[in-house]
């Protein structure tokens, strides 16, 4: 076993964000590179993901997770390739999907490290359409919601890498109409020529309530929320008795600094029997052997499609989450490291 020699560089929070992060919040700093002990495994990062939900690790606030520790190196989805090995089982050479990114080397667990086959798909694919990202879609919709063929589903955040993959699993299952909302008219466009929507309005444009009732004039029965605040108020208005909501995300209010103004109709529950559950993808690895088998399925076949969005340069990855949380990706948002 050789370890490379050298320092690798890997990102720190430095300060606690009060509404939108900025630069000036993160660091990266130069560490020497880890050796393997037993049972661990030195990974060079090859792509790393940046996701909604770590603008909630950077609270100091308790939480369903840990909060980032200030000058510590921050975690998230990641996937590499193995350069040195101290584990049974885990050869140099082999690639693995873990959660130790924002930096270019990890020392990993190898029990915490997920083979993948380069093979069966695009690398990168393994942190979207067929990672976290892509099984939150689809346990969000078919167990969180509790989708059913001929349901109304509408999808707020529809272009992003979770929401555009809800919209075509509904399709796919069965779904009677797919509604999306997104942040520009390009997005719009392509919900409905690539992703198969059967409309989508640009939340921008008008009131999200207004722009809801006139795509599904007969009301919802199901709204996956990635959104929170306005859109959530406007689905619970459009929801159909015993109508479903998954709440996934709420990046409307990540970086707000006064309590939300929205959802003010939540006495709607009550007379239409709706059922409002949260959802974390922690809870439904169970469903991973089944989702890939079926999703990947629907990539081969052409009958799933996705996009990625592609920030080069472990340098760039505060500005590629910053800009994930401006609406800036199409589909996945990913950081890619050239070796």
């Amino acid at each position: 076993m050789t370890t490379p020699h050298g320092t690798s560089r890997e990102w720190h929070l430095v300060a606690r964000p009060r509404g939108v992060p900025t630069p000036a919040d993160f660091a990266l700093r130069e560490v020497p590179i880890p050796e393997p002990g037993p049972g661990q495994i030195l990974v060079r990062n090859l792509y790393l993901s940046v996701d909604p939900y770590m603008r909630g690790r950077m609270n100091d606030a308790k939480s369903y997770a840990e909060p980032y520790r200030l000058d510590h190196p921050m975690h998230g989805g990641a996937l590499g390739r193995v350069v040195a090995s101290g584990a049974e089982g885990v050869a140099v050479g082999d690639h693995v999907l873990h959660g130790l990114g924002w930096r270019e080397y990890a020392l990993a667990g190898a029990a915490e490290a997920v083979r993948v086959d380069p093979a069966a798909a695009p690398l990168s694919a393994n942190l979207g359409v067929l990672g976290m990202t892509g099984l939150t879609a689809y346990a969000g919709l078919l167990r969180t919601a509790e989708f059913a063929e001929g349901d109304t589903v509408f999808v707020s955040g529809a272009a992003g890498a979770v929401g555009s993959e809800v919209g075509q699993i509904a399709k796919l299952k069965g779904a009677a109409r797919v509604i999306g909302s997104a942040g520009s008219d390009e997005k719009v466009k392509l919900l409905v020529e690539e992703y198969g929507f059967d409309a989508a309005f640009n939340y921008k444009n008008g009131p999200v309530a207004e722009q809801l009732a006139q795509a599904a004039p007969g009301g919802i029965d199901v709204y996956f929320d990635n959104v929170g605040g306005e859109h959530l108020e406007a689905a619970l208005s459009a929801l159909n008795l015993h109508g479903r909501v998954a709440l996934c995300g709420m990046i409307a209010q990540y970086n707000a600094t006064e309590p939300a103004s929205a959802p003010r109709n939540l006495f709607l529950t009550i007379g239409k029997r709706l059922t409002l559950r949260g959802m974390l993808v922690g809870d439904h690895y169970d469903l991973r052997p089944k989702f890939v088998e079926e999703v990947g399925g629907w990539i081969r076949e052409g009958r799933l499609r996705y996009h990625e969005t592609f920030v080069e340069g472990i340098e760039n990855n505060v500005e590629a989450f910053l800009g994930m949380l401006r609406g800036e990706n199409t589909g996945k948002m990913i950081v890619s490291l050239p070796e």
